[in-house]
């Protein structure tokens, strides 16, 4: 019998270090494809989390006036690593969240992308200049640095989502604390090792593993200046209340409820791929992923048998394996709370067509799989249809025109990301305009933002007015200042009592 692997301990990594304090509390970390526990994570006391902003508020003085272009050159040193690191990531990935290896590099890719963003930070941080706004007078803007930024992120995308925050903070002259998702924290560390060798200063970047406790201090620690946050809208609304309270500068990312609208002209063979893969890719874990279906007139007999039959076979293994299309659930837990919402599919009357909750990959019986799950004739009143599942779970509704199928997308109380299926352009066009939601595809099933266009939703999906990275990211990290000049020689002789004006 092959021997186990040993238990690791994954800590903290603040100014430069990997430290894990004795006492402080772990949490057990699995590989979901085997259930095997692979590693101890700890979670910060309040005195780890001050540890760390201590360093970073320490490190931002001479980091916040290094030059941009300074700046700029060790985030390539860092993106170059990133790049040379690519697969090491996307292990880690797979090793502890159960997405596809495949997935997993397209995850680290989005990534990548993020960087090469904040490698241009020379030309985003440029403010604007106006000669002459008055008689010898002149006005320009400039962008600086908050200080000590932190952010919180997801379990789903561990490598992906902190760099939609770090990279840009960062180049922009901040410091910052990562708090990662306790149940896959090794790639931060991993990154946080080549942030190292990339020649960044100790304490510009630094990793607090941990909880609530570590979360709360954050938002309450007067030298963190602004907190980003992705996740579920009840934290997200608690993230954005607390730290709001608090001073704090906020943008936080909650949930969503992602709709596909299907006309009866679209192509039903490329439909049904792309449902198909963006219902179930990662498992469904993925803030984007399509989980309701609305499908207009007969576009339903004609999807339907195709989607039933794409569910039925879908290759669902251990991720690590190259052909596998699904991998499993992130915890045990997860997978028996999406097992609970598929029980209330079935009780509130909705059609199953394909269910995955038996589902066990041979050899891998220890692990947290789920098959493909289908749903027929849901309505808007089901459970399944109006809350988040965050699982391989599609919601087929039947709806008799464009109008109704717009307005129950509009009705949701979710606005994160919706997508448009047809050869109409007069119906894209319309449906550009009308829907209520963040970021719309037509024709295009995961409709995520490139890195210099920004991600955010609506409605309950987005708490703070900032969308994550591009230019508003730029803008969020960063405060504007306005500086107006004029010298001695140009200045008038006698006092003014009137409100300035051009002159």
């Amino acid at each position: 019998m092959k021997d186990a692997a040993p238990i690791v301990s994954i800590g903290h990594y603040i100014c430069g270090q990997i430290t894990a304090p004795d006492g402080e509390v772990t949490q057990a970390v699995h590989n979901p494809a085997t259930g095997e526990h692979t590693g101890n994570v700890s979670l910060a006391t309040v005195e780890t989390v001050d540890a760390a902003v201590a360093a970073a508020k320490a490190a931002f003085p001479k980091w916040s006036n290094t030059p941009p272009i300074r700046r700029a050159r060790l985030m390539n040193n860092f993106l170059a690593l990133v790049r040379q690191h690519k697969d090491d990531l996307a292990r880690a990935i797979t090793v502890e969240h159960g997405k596809v290896f495949t997935d997993a590099q397209g995850e680290v890719e989005r990534g990548i992308d993020i960087i090469e963003f904040a490698c241009g930070i020379p030309q985003l941080l440029k403010g604007d200049y106006t000669e002459q706004v008055s008689t010898c007078m002149d006005d320009w803007t400039t962008r600086q640095a908050l200080g000590v930024v932190a952010g919180i992120t997801p379990f789903n995308f561990p490598v992906m989502v902190p760099m939609w925050m770090f990279p840009i903070a960062i180049a922009a002259g901040n410091t910052f604390i990562l708090k990662p998702s306790p149940t896959d924290p090794s790639a931060s560390l991993l990154y946080a090792d080549l942030m190292k060798q990339a020649g960044f200063p100790d304490g510009v970047f630094n990793v607090v593993q941990g909880d609530k406790v570590a979360v709360d201090e954050l938002l309450e620690n007067d030298d963190v200046k602004a907190v980003s946050f992705v996740g579920s809208t009840p934290i997200a609304n608690y993230i954005y209340e607390i730290g709001a309270r608090h001073g704090k500068r906020v943008q936080a990312l909650g949930g969503a409820k992602n709709h596909m609208l299907v006309m009866p002209d679209a192509d039903m063979n490329k439909t049904a791929d792309a449902l198909i893969g963006a219902a179930y890719g990662s498992a469904g874990e993925r803030c984007m992923a399509i989980s309701v279906a609305l499908l207009v007139g007969d576009a339903a007999d004609k999807l339907m048998p195709v989607l039933k039959e794409r569910a039925e076979t879908l290759k669902i293994k251990n991720g690590l394996e190259l052909d596998a299309e699904m991998g499993p659930i992130v915890t045990a837990a997860a997978r028996d709370r999406i097992k609970g919402y598929i029980d209330s599919g079935i009780e509130e009357g909705a059609d199953l067509l394909v269910d995955g909750r038996d589902y066990t990959v041979e050899g891998h019986e220890g692990g947290y799989f789920l098959g493909g799950t289908l749903f027929d004739n849901v309505t808007p009143d089901m459970k399944i249809y109006r809350e988040e599942i965050f699982g391989p779970v599609l919601a087929c509704v039947r709806v008799a025109s464009f109008a109704e199928g717009l307005q129950l997308i509009n009705d949701h109380e979710f606005g994160n990301g919706v997508s448009l299926f047809t050869r109409d352009g007069n119906v894209a066009r319309e449906f550009g305009k009308q829907v209520q939601v963040g970021m719309v595809g037509v024709n295009v099933p995961i409709p995520v933002p490139m890195a210099w266009h920004g991600f955010g939703g609506w409605k309950k999906s987005l708490f703070g007015d900032m969308h994550a990275y591009g230019e508003e990211g730029v803008r969020f990290y960063t405060k504007q200042k306005s500086i107006m000049q004029r010298w001695p020689e140009s200045i008038s002789d006698g006092a003014e009592f009137v409100m300035p004006t051009a002159k």
